[in-house]
């Protein structure tokens, strides 16, 4: 897994590749939207939200080969059905290509792990 050394979410974005900048805002302007009230952090080197305090419940990278939302087993498992173009492994979900991701999914997703809390996911 790739780590950014970047201290918050505005400098990490800064550092991506313009290819994936449009995906991975998009991404995080879904985040603000659904976990509106949690933090937004930067921690184990990626973005992701929690609740105020705790650890994050959904985090997002920008890998060498892959854009991968880190939801968690119960929210991969409950839209395998949905996921047929992206790479599953554990919690994660992994995109070749930024403008293969469905958007309309990710927010389901969000709305999922936030419903849940993080528990079971």
């Amino acid at each position: 897994m790739v780590q950014s050394a970047a201290a918050t979410v505005d400098e990490y974005m800064t550092t991506l590749e313009p290819d994936r900048l449009a995906a991975m805002s998009r991404v995080r302007d879904l985040g603000r939207e659904v976990f509106a009230g949690w933090a937004e952090t930067m921690a184990y080197g990626m973005p992701g939200f929690g609740p105020e305090g705790g650890a994050p419940v959904f985090s997002y990278n920008s890998q060498k080969q892959y854009i991968s939302l880190y939801a968690g087993k119960g929210a991969v498992e409950a839209f395998r059905d949905r996921l047929g173009g992206a790479s599953l492994g554990g919690g994660c979900i992994r995109y070749r290509n930024p403008g293969k991701i469905d958007f309309d999914l990710v927010a389901d997703i969000l709305r999922h792990v936030r419903a849940h809390k993080g528990a079971g996911c």
